[in-house]
């Protein structure tokens, strides 16, 4: 039987959590909206050079999602400290291998990312989910994410310029 589940990323795991990021990345970047949304997350420098700083960074926490202790994906978490001393959870990246998903391994690591906001007393857990990507806008709504903004963007750039 597969037993699916989510694990605390560890220093050993840089160069795999650099492979799976690139994964990500890459089929996110070309995406409307994508561009932009690296741009303004300060998505820079090699893989490897973001996924350690991602697991350097004080606020952030990473969790791999793993099939019979292989991982598969990984999702990176950030506390936003809010006004009043409180906190907001906010998923930077959820990502699974298209051949692992639909098989339980992103709820095994929203199960973990929800215990981790609930134990640092977070008021909720945001996410981004690029227009017209569906599936993971569906994926949010599973866990009742919903909708508490909308960013609508004009680009300025060429028209030859993707964004």
């Amino acid at each position: 039987m597969t037993e699916v589940s989510a694990r605390l990323a560890a220093v050993d795991d840089l160069a795999l959590l650099a492979d799976l990021t690139t994964h990500a990345w890459a089929e996110q970047i070309d995406a409307r909206g994508g561009a932009m949304l690296f741009a303004t997350a300060e998505r820079t420098g090699t893989s490897l050079d973001r996924a350690s700083s991602a697991m350097d960074h004080a606020r952030m926490t990473v969790w791999l999602g793993c099939i019979d202790d292989v991982a598969v994906g990984y999702a990176a978490v950030r506390l936003d400290r809010l006004p009043a001393d409180e906190y907001l959870a906010v998923i930077e990246d959820i990502f699974v291998l298209p051949d692992a998903r639909a098989i339980g391994v992103g709820e095994a690591m929203a199960d973990a990312v929800t215990n981790f906001a609930r134990e640092n007393n977070c008021v909720g857990i945001d996410a981004v989910a690029l227009p017209g990507n569906r599936a993971t806008k569906n994926f949010f709504e599973t866990l009742g994410l919903t909708a508490r903004a909308i960013v609508v963007h004009k680009s300025l750039r060429p028209k030859n310029t993707a964004e």
